[in-house]
């Protein structure tokens, strides 16, 4: 699930501000860059984000549209605060009986 993970929703919150490049992603996250690729990569098949390449620079842009959507998805459950993620994961992990992150 694309917003399972913390690093994911925290690049999502950056882009929240404006389209932002690849590199510029990565900068204040201390694993290399093909990781946050493949995280750019699962918010892409998402649809949460979109990437189009600029030259030789490939940006990165919040879909609204999608998050809109996901979060009309999450309120449906009741027990979440519009934005409150990190209670949806313990919610998904308890309900597909996932071991909690980092294990």
């Amino acid at each position: 699930m694309a917003l399972a993970d913390p690093t994911r929703r925290a690049i999502l919150t950056m882009l929240l501000e404006d389209d932002m490049a690849v590199t510029d992603v990565a900068e204040p996250f201390s694993i290399s860059l093909a990781a946050i690729s493949k995280h750019l990569a699962i918010l892409a098949e998402a649809r949460l984000i979109s990437q189009e390449k600029r030259g030789r620079v490939k940006w990165c842009k919040l879909e609204p549209d999608a998050m809109r959507a996901a979060s009309v998805w999450m309120q449906a459950f009741g027990q979440f605060e519009p934005l409150n993620l990190d209670a949806f994961e313990r919610f998904l992990q308890a309900e597909l009986n996932l071991p909690p992150e980092g294990e």
